[in-house]
């Protein structure tokens, strides 16, 4: 539980500050749960769809159509409850499996469409997070990250391995910079 003090309304005429509680309750309260066990239920749904593909391979696209129906499945959550949680698990889910699922309906994608996925996953939750004033958050910039990232993979794939290290270096020196100032 946390106990902050508001120096905003310092003094109102009752000679001290205000103290504002703020708390986190799991109760048997039923009306604080959700509906639904849906961790529980997408752990069940994700680790069989993970046998049928493991155990058989022909059935490698039906599982990334599967996890595609579940991550979409999550986004409908979302859509209806606002919750945080199936936001994303929506969008990385849908995310992982749309390039195995394009790939199964006969679409021949290279290398980074994986990584692009992913960066427009997390630029829609940032967009999320930002329509609800919530700000951008590093989603925006990790988002951003792996779009630039895939987008030279995909653009240029020989080259595409040398990305990343380079900008590690450029990090690297940025942080090196800043440091001796």
């Amino acid at each position: 539980m946390n106990v902050e003090q508001d120096p905003g309304n310092a003094d109102q005429g009752t000679g001290g500050p205000t103290v504002r509680v703020v708390g986190w309750q799991w109760g048997p309260d039923e009306s604080r749960r959700p509906d639904l066990p849906w961790i529980g239920i997408f752990l069940v749904v994700f680790g069989a769809l993970l046998i049928v593909q493991n155990a058989l391979p022909e059935y490698r696209s039906l599982g990334n159509t599967g996890v595609l129906a579940a991550g979409l499945a999550f986004l409908l959550v979302w859509l209806l409850r606002r919750g945080t949680v199936a936001l994303y698990l929506g969008a990385f889910l849908t995310a992982a499996s749309l390039p195995g699922t394009l790939q199964g309906l006969g679409y021949e994608l290279g290398t980074g469409w994986g990584t692009m996925f992913f960066g427009v996953a997390l630029l829609f939750i940032a967009l999320v997070r930002a329509g609800g004033r919530g700000g951008w958050g590093w989603q925006a910039i990790g988002g951003a990250v792996l779009v630039l990232l895939a987008s030279s993979e995909i653009a240029v794939p020989s080259v595409g391995n040398l990305v990343l290290p380079a900008l590690l270096v450029v990090l690297g020196v940025i942080l090196l910079v800043r440091g001796r100032r």
